[in-house]
């Protein structure tokens, strides 16, 4: 997928876990616990690729932690939607 930062195309792409109905990030984690840095993945995705919604699902916890990201194009941010 390609990437562009600040109007320019960048030679690096974005291989993304899973893109659902071309809308939609959805990053995979197998992790204990999820930080502040898996959160922050998600946006930059959001904001590299102009997608709206991003989901991030971490399977390693005893149960299935997910967040829902909405990244604004108006305002330009994204947040937790949950």
């Amino acid at each position: 997928m390609p990437i562009h930062y600040k109007g320019q195309l960048l030679v690096t792409g974005y291989c993304a876990d899973f893109i659902c109905f071309e809308s939609i990030v959805v990053e995979l984690k197998a992790l204990a616990r999820m930080s502040g840095t898996e959160e922050s993945q998600v946006i930059n995705y959001l904001k590299a690729t102009g997608y709206e919604v991003g989901l991030l699902l971490n399977f390693g916890s005893r149960s299935l932690e997910q967040r829902r990201f909405v990244f604004s194009k108006s305002v330009k941010s994204a947040k937790s939607a949950d």
